[in-house]
């Protein structure tokens, strides 16, 4: 049969992103069944993904079992990234798929405003100028209004003790928006959708952490390290595992057993005295309810679940018109049925357009006695004890069902993405997808489910994966690089990578680009006769005489192209994303002395990538590669970003390094952050590492050794080159330098001291040694030309 299944709204908010029916165990159910009883609900405000107290959260859902969402201004789109390359959106893509996999974990549910981590901030003031203060209070106020908590707690104070502007920022902003979702004056076109709401209170999650205690003996606490016999865990253990998901961010931790007190200082609203929840009824008033629900807990059987449904079926009937959690009502009953439902698509990708073939699978794994109806579409099956019953049919697509991030549909400022529709607010993925709607009667009741279209495969390693399903263009045209630096007016051949996802695709192919510069070919036909096909393409891309910088943009079939990005990590389901199909075209005068570059990964990072493009022939090496090769026929050695905090060999590498400089070469180290060093002299004498930064792109640097060959050799650098920087100038400063370096920069942020330790240069032996704070991992896959003609510098040899 054909179904038309337009991208079907699914029952839960946030959407639970990617999942099979859930199948919890008889313990998950009697816990399930005692959350029945609880009508609260907390929301816990703060910045980032890692921000969140996991432990706590766990204890809300679990232990006190109200209702807990953790809202997160940012998806962590402008931190560091431990375990790949990926930076800005799509580091921040990965950080939202962690983030779920520790709500799975924590029982939460999780909540984002439109607000973009652009990079560290000192200030809230700064944070709020960046992000657009209002329209982030607005989600804020939407997020509260939708989600409708009696209890908001923060992360952080509003001051500087918060460590960071977005840090300080976030509690700002829970605090007016705990007011401003109660005044219908404020932001009264949300109130289309839904309704004002005050929350009880809001308090502040105090914490110790370091040198910054905040916590104090006057303040409320509470034990949040119980242990939960359904469970077998305590919520330290279960906040270690839930925590440990944020693997981008190094974040695996150690699991905690036994007593953990937990501190919150009044911020507005009416004062706890005793709980979170003084003076709030957070559980269901209705007798008769109440009444039955202590029958179904006292009569549950752990060996026989089904046993509960007759009475479950009967709870529904008589709450259906009062406050109570149907949601989870319904999943219980789900679960006490044994019931699985599947719907997986034959392929993993579509075109746009097409018809997915879907095998829909639907079975109850129980000896509930009641017959159990589906039907689908027009089609209707009794179900049988532990017998699958199958469906094969088409759901037909749209264009407007390409799989995009919400967030990421349009091109957006620095300080915030663009949402077009107001009830897309705060979802972490997508909140409409592919899905089959069954409508299913058990024991008289009817209840609807919509399951979303997966797809399933068989790894020989990992046995069976669950992995979105991929809605696409006909064809994407994917360039190679997110920027392109021309050396003067010399030609650079660009590369395009056609895919096609639609048997029989043509067209034609063509780059629009600025004003003077040309390509050969101007166009270029193409046909791709299966579905899969790929095709590599190339134009020859001359620079004009007066323009020197601009974008190239593809065209295909007279529209602008789509690219293709996938994600792919173990721990989290695969991210498919379809950019535009467009880069940044830069033309530099730049000089490069030696060719021959080897490369030491550290946490990653695009360096390499970014020095290849401009003719350097770099190789990669590894610890072994570099303690048993010679060295020498490398005009220099780049350590990659964070290397000597991840490399647990980095101590064994340190002496094979320095003996290379001392005999000639030149070694250029990049960033490492001040703390878990694996050694402490990086370099040849000593200095130290602060977490000290300069965030503003646009400080002013001023040249300190403006004679020293990194700023002339072989390169003239002048202020121009630090124009155009992207987030920031520096961070990790070096501190306690040794008199054998040359401090060549100073910067600093408007009103603080300026810091010489952004650029250390130092002879030792007959060669080279740099240690660079300067965010050339940023700069240079942006296509920044300073950044260029600066590393240039930093990779010619010593001069005589």
């Amino acid at each position: 049969m054909n179904l038309r299944a337009s991208l079907l709204l699914l029952l839960a908010w946030p959407f639970m992103g990617l999942a099979q029916m859930p199948q919890p165990n008889s313990a998950e159910i009697a816990l399930g069944l005692s959350k029945l009883n609880v009508k609260g609900s907390v929301l816990y405000i703060a910045a980032h993904p890692d921000d969140e107290n996991t432990r706590l959260l766990a204890y809300l859902a679990k232990e006190v079992k109200v209702r807990t969402g953790y809202l997160s201004l940012t998806r962590g789109d402008g931190g560091q990234n431990l375990i790949g390359n990926e930076q800005a959106e799509l580091l921040g893509l990965i950080r939202t798929q962690e983030l779920l996999a520790a709500r799975r974990i924590d029982g939460a549910e999780q909540f984002f405003t439109r607000a973009n981590d652009f990079g560290f901030s000192k200030t809230p003031e700064e944070s709020f100028q960046i992000w657009g203060k209002e329209q982030i209070l607005a989600d804020v106020v939407w997020t509260i209004r939708k989600f409708r908590p009696d209890v908001i707690i923060t992360r952080f104070p509003e001051d500087s003790r918060a460590g960071h502007g977005h840090h300080s920022g976030s509690a700002i902003l829970a605090r007016e928006a705990f007011s401003a979702a109660a005044d219908p004056k404020r932001f009264p076109e949300q109130l289309k959708y839904v309704k004002v709401w005050q929350a009880k209170r809001i308090l502040w999650n105090t914490f110790n952490f370091g040198s910054t205690n905040t916590t104090a003996p006057d303040q409320l606490k509470i034990d949040v390290g119980l242990f939960n016999p359904l469970l077998g865990k305590s919520y330290g253990e279960i906040a270690a595992i839930s925590r440990t998901n944020h693997k981008s961010q190094g974040f695996g931790s150690t699991l905690q057993r036994g007593e953990a007190i937990e501190y919150f200082s009044p911020t507005a609203g009416e004062p706890a005295k005793t709980g979170l929840f003084d003076g709030i009824d957070i559980l269901v008033q209705d007798q008769a309810v109440l009444a039955l629900l202590a029958q179904i807990q006292k009569n549950y059987q752990v060996d026989a679940p089904s046993k509960s449904l007759p009475e479950l079926l009967k709870l529904k009937k008589l709450s259906q018109d009062k406050p109570f959690n149907h949601q989870l009502l319904d999943e219980l009953i789900f679960a006490c049925a044994g019931l699985w439902i599947d719907a997986n698509a034959t392929e993993n990708t579509y075109a746009a357009g097409d018809s997915v073939a879907v095998n829909y699978t639907a079975i109850y794994r129980s000896n509930a006695s009641m017959p159990i109806k589906i039907m689908v579409g027009n089609q209707s099956r009794q179900l049988e004890p532990n017998k699958a019953t199958n469906l094969v049919f088409k759901l037909a697509t749209t264009n407007d069902d390409l799989t995009q991030p919400y967030w990421l549909a349009e091109n957006h400022p620095i300080g915030q993405y663009h949402i077009a529709s107001q009830d897309e607010v705060g979802y972490p993925e997508n909140p409409k997808k592919l899905a089959v709607n069954t409508v299913i009667e058990l024991g008289g009741e009817k209840f609807n489910l919509n399951t979303p279209v997966t797809f399933k495969s068989t790894d020989p390693i990992r046995g069976e994966v669950y992995q979105n399903l991929v809605i696409a263009p006909a064809v994407t045209a994917t360039l190679s690089e997110k920027a392109y630096i021309f050396n003067g007016n010399t030609p650079k051949t660009i590369t395009v990578q056609l895919k096609s996802f639609r048997s029989n695709s043509t067209g034609t192919i063509k780059p629009q680009l600025p004003a003077g510069w040309q390509s050969s070919p101007a166009a270029i036909n193409f046909k791709l006769d299966k579905k899969g096909d790929e095709q590599l393409i190339s134009f020859t891309i001359t620079p004009a005489d007066t323009t020197t910088s601009g974008q190239i943009v593809m065209e295909l079939n007279n529209t602008k192209a789509k690219g293709l990005k996938t994600i792919s990590y173990e721990h989290i389901p695969s991210i498919t994303l379809f950019p535009e199909a467009s880069a940044r075209l830069e033309k530099v005068d730049l000089k490069m002395v030696g060719k021959r570059i080897a490369y030491i990964d550290g946490a990653g990072d695009l360096v390499a990538d970014a020095l290849k493009q401009i003719g350097y022939e770099v190789t990669h090496l590894n610890t072994t590669q570099v303690l048993n090769n010679d060295l020498s026929a490398f005009d220099a050695i780049v350590t990659g970003v964070r290397l000597y905090n991840i490399n647990d060999e980095a101590k064994s590498l340190q002496p094979k390094l320095m003996a290379y400089v001392q005999n000639g070469g030149t070694l250029v180290v990049q960033y490492n952050v001040n703390t878990n060093l694996k050694l402490n002299n990086l370099g040849p004498y000593p200095f130290k590492l602060a977490n000290k930064r300069v965030t503003d792109e646009n400080a002013p640097v001023k040249f300190i050794a403006p004679n020293h060959p990194a700023l002339n050799y072989p390169n003239k650098i002048t202020g121009k080159d630090f124009e155009g920087w992207v987030q920031e100038r520096g961070i990790y400063f070096a501190t306690d330098i040794a008199p054998q370096y040359a401090t060549i920069l100073s910067m600093n942020d408007p009103g603080e001291s300026a810091s010489d330790g952004s650029l250390l240069v130092a002879d030792y032996g007959k060669g080279k040694f740099v240690y660079t704070s300067l965010v050339f991992f940023r700069e240079l896959p942006a296509g920044v030309p300073g950044a260029y003609r600066l590393f240039a510098n930093l990779l010619a040899p010593k001069q005589p």
